[in-house]
């Protein structure tokens, strides 16, 4: 049976892109896990090629056992999102990967540098309405199937291929002709 994306993208998603681009691509993803940090290049460049045809969909997918500060970043995020930088600090915290593998959480500097209210950032971190959000991402991607990360739906549709950069492409651009 082919798995649905469930719920389908709302106004409560992460969106990049024009409402209604013909090809909408969500990524079920962990901000620590090592293949999500290899497709956020890979899923940057296609939405580069694709433009106003692609509209991309983050939604968090902490794997929490394997990735101790994966949830932290993603509650992270959504606390940036409160001053209109998902996006930035998303793209930010993938950049620097590296850094979550400290005992150290980078995710103040990072909000320093993306010139944000530190006060209410970390305020923001701390409301438990942000950590139900990423868990209710989290539910909506064991509803729609997700096993692993990172976890792609084409127009709703799981998709099981490689997601290199080329076979990636080559699904989109075949969806994208068929209409």
């Amino acid at each position: 049976m082919a798995h649905k994306l469930r719920p389908m993208v709302s106004a409560n998603d992460h969106i990049q892109g024009l409402a209604g681009a013909p090809l909408e691509l969500v990524e079920y993803g962990d901000y620590q896990c090592p293949h999500c940090g290899r497709a956020y290049p890979i899923i940057k460049h296609i939405q580069e090629e694709m433009g106003k045809d692609l509209k991309f969909v983050y939604r968090n997918f902490p794997l929490s056992e394997a990735h101790p500060q994966a949830f932290p970043a993603a509650v992270a995020a959504e606390a940036a999102a409160r001053q209109g930088a998902f996006w930035a600090m998303h793209d930010i915290i993938f950049e620097n990967q590296e850094l979550l593998e400290s005992d150290e959480m980078p995710f103040t500097g990072f909000a320093q540098k993306l010139g944000l209210d530190i006060q209410k950032f970390e305020k923001d971190q701390e409301d438990p309405k942000l950590a139900e959000k990423v868990d209710e991402d989290f539910t909506s991607g064991v509803r729609s199937g997700v096993n692993g990360t990172p976890g792609f739906f084409i127009n709703g549709n799981r998709y099981d291929g490689d997601w290199d950069e080329s076979t990636l492409r080559s699904q989109l651009k075949k969806v994208l002709a068929k209409g």
